[in-house]
């Protein structure tokens, strides 16, 4: 028991605990708490564009044949869209199968649109930017202005391009590349140190949400949260489980090694805040880390699994509610515009609310004053959202790396079985150490 309270993972869900009760007793005071959780987030962000940059850097540079990484970034991309494409699908038949929305008959009139006036707006920019607009916005006005703004496509753009150019100029490059390295040794041992207040961060998360929406409003549109809460987890299980299964490895064993992680995200509802770890954590599986550098962070803005089903789930559950008929076109075209939408949301305001919003204007039939529908419950999917989407990039970085046979695979067994320990806590002196050298 001393050495559960000693955990990451223990003081989490004592947070989460003492969160809850402090919202259901105490909720002005609760609610108080926020800035504890805005805080973690913050001190978290603030080190990933400097920790993607290194590793991503590093790797290439050491990676020795950028064919390689060429050929990682496209088995990469083409995992994301086939497995995107999967979860659109799955959100849009069990809508269809589930019905959540049937029966609710909600006048679009009587829906206040005030609350809705920001995302629609973003909305109408994000629809009408086009392809063309969404990669000039991956380029950076300024080499440092992509780490000021704290985007991650555009850090990864530089970070590729730059480890390309090490890697093309040799041995002049080495010494950059090990400095590099260096740096990003530190970045990790800084990253220890935040990590210890996720209690502190989680903790002004769930007292915030539980003291001013209230233990109950989780039976707000409670059908809908719970369906989508199943679908990600029958995702989860089933298509991600299976696909792991072929790459040679256990879901249910996968998800106990990033259980500390999952706790964090679910907690802050945010899966920004644990990206650097679980970095680590996959290094340590004995995945190169060329590889995790690349998928890990182009996961994040182009492998929105979760992210995909809630806008497919979503729009048809407002179509049903506000009873407008959809036909096989309609679906088609939701299926279409989410696929290309759902690319880049991580880096939109309120992103949830802006790519649905979006996505529903391609079909005039479906009022868009309907999101008003989700928009009080978003909170409590997007939870669901970062711990799919989360779980979704890990086990693409798995995938690939089987593929590319950039994973020692004994080592990830003896890993996922607890025959080697990995706890980043048991290594506070040398976070800098990639995976133990048994065999």
């Amino acid at each position: 028991m001393p050495k559960f309270f000693k955990s990451i993972f223990g003081q989490v869900a004592i947070a989460l605990l003492v969160g809850i009760a402090l919202g259901v007793f105490l909720p002005t005071f609760a609610t108080s708490l926020k800035p504890l959780g805005d805080a973690f987030i913050k001190l978290i962000k603030v080190l990933i564009a400097p920790i993607v940059f290194c590793v991503v850097v590093h790797g290439i540079a050491g990676a020795g044949s950028l064919k390689k990484v060429g050929r990682v970034g496209v088995k990469a991309v083409v995992y994301f869209e086939v497995v995107t494409t999967i979860a659109l699908m799955l959100g849009i038949a069990l809508a269809y199968l589930f019905e959540p929305g049937v029966g609710m008959n909600i006048d679009p009139k009587s829906l206040d649109p005030s609350s809705l006036k920001s995302y629609v707006d973003t909305a109408a920019q994000v629809k009408s930017s086009g392809t063309v607009d969404f990669l000039l916005r991956l380029i950076p006005t300024t080499f440092v202005g992509a780490f000021a703004n704290g985007d991650v496509l555009q850090v990864l753009l530089i970070s590729v391009t730059f480890g390309c150019a090490l890697s093309l100029i040799g041995d002049a490059g080495k010494p950059v590349a090990d400095l590099i390295e260096r740096i990003s040794h530190a970045l990790f041992k800084m990253m220890y140190f935040i990590v210890r207040l996720a209690p502190l961060g989680v903790l002004g998360a769930v007292a915030f949400t539980v003291g001013k929406y209230g233990a109950g409003s989780l039976k707000q549109l409670g059908y809908l949260v719970v369906l989508f809460y199943a679908t990600v987890t029958i995702f989860v299980v089933v298509i991600l489980g299976g696909i792991l299964r072929v790459a040679g490895f256990s879901i249910f064993k996968f998800i106990r090694y990033l259980k500390d992680e999952l706790l964090i995200v679910l907690g802050t509802a945010s899966s920004d805040s644990v990206l650097p770890q679980v970095m680590r954590k996959l290094e340590k599986m004995g995945i190169k880390d060329s590889t995790v550098g690349l998928v890990i962070p182009t996961g994040y803005s182009f492998n929105l699994d979760a992210f995909s089903i809630y806008l497919t789930l979503a729009a048809v559950f407002i179509a049903q509610a506000t009873n407008t008929p959809l036909s096989l076109t309609n679906l088609l075209v939701i299926l279409g515009v989410a696929l290309i939408t759902s690319k880049g949301a991580h880096g939109v305001p309120g992103s949830a609310i802006v790519i649905l919003a979006a996505t529903l204007t391609a079909i005039p039939d479906i009022p868009v004053l309907g999101l008003v529908l989700v928009l009080s419950v978003d909170w409590f999917m997007g939870i669901a959202r970062a711990l799919g989407n989360l779980i979704g990039n890990c086990v693409a970085t798995v995938v690939v790396a089987a593929w590319e046979k950039d994973i020692d695979k004994v080592q990830a067994r003896q890993v996922l079985d607890g025959k080697i320990a990995v706890d980043l806590d048991e290594h506070a002196e040398d976070l800098s150490a990639l995976a133990p050298q048994h065999a």
